[in-house]
């Protein structure tokens, strides 16, 4: 069985003070979803809001609280979020993970798959992304190896790529949901402005199309 899920990395909460957040976990990734904790929705917040704390400092010098900071980044053009889609194979236990530089907002470039494109997953590992007829092969690193590594692949069938993207997206739309709610506690009046613009910069509730021409794998 394959599952798809959308991972954030969570390495920039680890000194967070300004809300409650939770305990680092050991692989540092927290998929997202509906069913997060307030403190795992804390976190992801935190993470959220640090990553893009570079332009925000450029406004005011000045430590923010809490609420200042995410009107601050509910302000902010465009936000980014570290992480990306995981694949896991339950039957062979293989896992493959985004790498370093990728971002959340580029979930949907999977779909590009069903149409031959190419897809850039990080580096750090960086995973290996081949297309073989009716299947994409992922390796956890070596993409710029000569050959395939010897570990075996996740192999995902590209006519049952949109049903693991639509998912994701359900679950990007119950992280909404309790982002929403996490907000109104610890940010009141703020709650539904933070879903909007996660919704916004993350793409999560437009329709899922695959893109032209995509509808036959070969």
């Amino acid at each position: 069985m394959l599952i798809m899920d959308a991972v954030l990395e969570t390495y920039d909460s680890a000194d967070f003070t300004l809300w409650p957040v939770a305990d680092p976990s050991a692989g540092a990734a927290l998929p997202l979803s509906g069913r997060l904790s307030p403190l795992e929705v804390g976190t992801a917040i935190a993470v959220w809001a640090g990553y893009n704390g570079a332009a925000l400092a450029e406004e005011d010098a000045r430590a923010p609280d809490g609420p200042e900071l995410l009107r601050r980044t509910i302000a902010a053009d465009c936000t980014l979020l570290p992480g990306g889609l995981r694949v896991r194979d339950t039957a062979s236990g293989v896992s493959v993970s985004s790498g370093c530089c990728c971002g959340l907002e580029n979930w949907r470039e999977w779909l590009g798959l069903l149409h031959g494109d190419e897809l850039w997953l990080g580096h750090d590992p960086s995973p290996r992304v081949e297309h073989a007829g009716p299947v994409v092969r992922l390796w956890p690193d070596g993409r710029d190896a000569p050959a395939p590594p010897a570990g075996q692949p996740v192999e995902v069938a590209k006519d049952g790529l949109p049903a693991l993207l639509r998912s994701v997206q359900d679950d990007l739309t119950g992280f909404l949901a309790v982002v929403e709610r996490w907000g109104e506690r610890y940010a009141p009046a703020l709650g539904a402005e933070l879903a909007a613009k996660l919704d916004e910069d993350l793409s999560i509730s437009e329709p899922l199309r695959p893109p032209p021409g995509a509808d036959s794998p070969s």
